[in-house]
């Protein structure tokens, strides 16, 4: 993600951020808004943790969306946000090693129609 970007989001949530609290943070908000602040991964994070997942995937280990969440969570220290496991899952397939299940096979314990 090129900084323009994240110079604009930042820009955004800074003016978000002195409409609500116009006189400052008070200290014990701070938790809580930064729950609010969930980060995406950056590029080079989707890269690091696809070819990480290709790597087990070459020693045989099957890949899976909890891994993708475990590989996520642990890269950003929070919930794995779906449009971040979708770009790594992206990644993964492009580079020839797909999910051993894909959240929209009926197998999968997240598909709707999953029994």
């Amino acid at each position: 993600m090129s900084q323009a970007p994240r110079a604009g989001v930042t820009a955004r949530v800074l003016g978000w951020l002195r409409a609500g609290y116009p006189a400052g943070v008070p200290q014990g908000d701070y938790v809580a808004l930064l729950g609010l602040l969930r980060r995406g991964l950056t590029d080079t994070e989707v890269r690091r943790i696809a070819a990480e997942l290709a790597a087990a995937a070459r020693h045989g280990d099957d890949i899976t969306t909890a891994d993708v969440e475990r590989l996520i969570g642990s890269a950003t220290l929070d919930q794995a946000a779906p449009e971040d496991v979708a770009r790594v899952c992206a990644r993964l397939a492009a580079g020839g090693w797909p999910l051993a299940q894909h959240p929209e096979d009926p197998e999968h314990p997240e598909h709707p129609e999953h029994p």
